[in-house]
């Protein structure tokens, strides 16, 4: 009999220890176990790590290496970068099932048992000795490393309620109680934020990965675990809480370094398949393809923002919750008007601050702008740099020869017509309100080829927020959206708040 060809069926009825010798079982550890199942798919050409958008040839390549190498892994990146998740889907290139000698605390292998436990068992029961069969699922042991850990939950201790009640000698081994690590024996074991590890913790598995060996209130215990690890470690770790003591990031044969998206694409793929969006009215919103592209622009803005620790990171985690608020936005908008279908507005961002203020680490002078300006602000950032894909740049056009194609709903709005673009306000009102701006329209149908029609007023208000970055026009936040008015008149009006002056002042 062929081990290799049972189907998952015919392994779950092998119940006894002779019945899996006679399988043609033999034991394998778990790193030959990933190897021999990766080979498989890659000669197959099927994905490893599906739903991992950006990495294919930069983090993935370097992942199925080291598990051809048959490496402890540490995945070194920023925040929101997938590291726990890639560890969680290694578990994809385990066997559906192995065996386990049935009842074994260190899920022993029948044919290569460790603990003391399954040795008598086999000992005494021969080869009917039960058999118990272990999914891989199971098989994935995940710590989060805090600075409460102790050498006990990781390796374990001596258990003195368990030497009582079996009324054992402190020199049985019986008594020890083992932890997670041991526990994990032929399984994936993920430590997440290494360097917060306290040191003499850290030092405790310098055994466990090099020699294979643990030691427990003075037992000494040959145990060869068989144990894939993986670490995820974040970099500002390394100098502001902790960090990985040099001899076990010496142990660790494989450093492999995650990154951000490196494109809108690639962000906007990974925000549609992350974003929770079950229940809502999706079908009924329309979301502008700029819009999407907008959300991820707000990211990179935050990536290389001033005010933003760049140490810290912006974690892929802010586009995706932005756009769940955006779209809850335009929802929250259709049950208060009570329509049917609505589609995204710009307005709507104003909805996404309360996604960015929580997902971004400021430095001193980001504190001092506070975290709501900077979040306004990075919004105003994204539509700046994605404005000159779709129309010319204002800058430009001022001092061309031609003729500036905005000087039409300027010169309205220097007439010192202001214009309030409200996120709650019904569909046709936010139409009848942009079509009061004389020359919007045309502008829009005339640099927007392809445009399609519901989109018009949505490119028509994008066309004044561009305007607006580009000191063309002045924009006041207001509680439910925003106005637009003649810039020079907001800069001389004798009754504009403090704030608004603070407010252009940061334009």
């Amino acid at each position: 009999m062929e081990y290799h060809k049972l189907t998952s069926k015919d392994l779950l009825k092998i119940k006894t220890l002779g019945e899996l010798k006679a399988s043609g079982y033999r034991p394998i550890s778990i790193k030959e176990e990933l190897r021999k199942n990766l080979i498989q798919k890659i000669k197959k050409k099927e994905q490893v790590f599906e739903g991992i958008w950006g990495y294919e040839d930069t983090v993935i390549p370097d992942i199925e290496r080291a598990i051809l190498s048959m490496h402890n892994i540490n995945l070194l990146g920023l925040r929101g970068q997938a590291k726990t998740r890639i560890a969680r889907m290694m578990t994809l290139l385990l066997d559906e099932f192995i065996p386990v000698v049935e009842g074994s605390e260190l899920n022993d292998d029948p044919l290569a048992p460790l603990s003391s436990f399954a040795k008598e068992l086999i000992k005494t029961k021969g080869d009917h000795t039960p058999i118990s069969w272990w999914h891989r699922e199971d098989r994935y042991t995940e710590k989060l490393a805090t600075p409460d850990v102790s050498v006990a939950d990781l390796i374990g201790d001596v258990d003195p309620i368990k030497a009582a009640t079996l009324k054992l000698s402190y020199n049985d081994e019986k008594v020890i109680h083992y932890g997670l690590v041991p526990r994990s024996n032929r399984s994936i074991f993920v430590i997440n934020e290494l360097p917060d590890l306290q040191a003499r913790i850290q030092v405790a598995l310098f055994n466990i990965l090099q020699e294979g060996d643990i030691q427990i209130r003075g037992f000494k215990l040959r145990l060869p675990l068989d144990i894939q690890f993986v670490f995820t470690a974040n970099p500002e770790d390394y100098t502001n809480r902790g960090s990985i003591v040099t001899p076990l990031k010496d142990r660790i044969e494989s450093q492999i370094i995650t990154h951000y998206p490196k494109s809108i694409e690639i962000g906007k793929r990974i925000t549609a398949q992350e974003a929770k969006l079950e229940g809502k009215p999706i079908e009924n919103i329309h979301v502008p393809e700029l819009m999407r592209d907008l959300i991820e622009q707000i990211a990179i803005e935050a990536r290389k923002s001033e005010y933003v620790d760049e140490k810290s990171g912006v974690s892929a985690r802010l586009t995706i919750s932005a756009f769940e608020n955006l779209i809850s936005a335009a929802e929250r908008r259709l049950y208060l008007n009570e329509e049917e279908s609505t589609v995204i507005r710009i307005a709507d961002l104003i909805g996404v601050i309360p996604a960015i203020t929580g997902k971004v680490e400021l430095v001193y002078e980001g504190e001092q702008e506070g975290a709501g300006l900077v979040a306004y602000n990075l919004i105003g950032k994204a539509i700046r740099t994605l404005f000159t894909d779709y129309f010319p740049s204002p800058e430009q056009k001022k001092k061309d020869k031609e003729g500036n194609p905005y000087v039409i709903p300027l010169a309205w709005f220097g007439e010192g017509n202001t214009l309030d673009i409200l996120a709650s306000t019904s569909d046709k009102e936010y139409k009848s309100s942009l079509q009061k701006v004389p020359g919007l329209e045309n502008l829009v149908t005339a640099m927007i080829k392809s445009l399609p029609e519901k989109e018009k007023e949505f490119y028509m208000e994008f066309l004044l927020h561009g305007l607006s970055e580009y000191s063309q026009l002045s924009k006041k936040l207001l509680d439910t959206g925003m106005q637009f008015k003649d810039l020079f008149s907001s800069m001389f009006d004798m009754d504009a708040s403090e704030e608004d002056f603070d407010e252009e002042d940061d334009y």
